[in-house]
């Protein structure tokens, strides 16, 4: 009985022992990099000219590009594409009914 309880002693400081452990080797991989994400660059692109009294219908995302459906004072739409990275526009398609 004596042996028993030293093994259960020894099996409980060796689980205590385990999860400190397990703590410090998940804390020491945790990365520590608030610092760059102060020093990272602000997000500054052109801005984006639209006509007067203009308005944004829908924006849809790809992987490097961004579609805004611009209405027209006139009723008529217009695609401006533009690119994510550096907010170029690239172009812009006019959009209207086939007759």
């Amino acid at each position: 009985m004596r042996t028993l309880k030293i093994l259960v002693a020894v099996m409980g400081v060796m689980l205590v022992a385990g999860i400190a452990v397990l703590i410090v080797t998940i804390d020491g991989r945790t990365p520590r990099n608030s610092a760059g994400l102060a020093t990272s660059p602000p997000f500054a692109a052109a801005p984006i000219d639209l006509p007067q009294g203009a308005r944004i219908e829908a924006m849809a995302v790809g992987p490097d590009r961004l579609v805004i459906d611009v209405v027209q004072t006139d009723g008529s739409r217009q695609l401006l594409i533009l690119e994510l990275t550096t907010g170029r526009r690239l172009g812009t398609i006019p959009l209207r009914t086939s007759p």
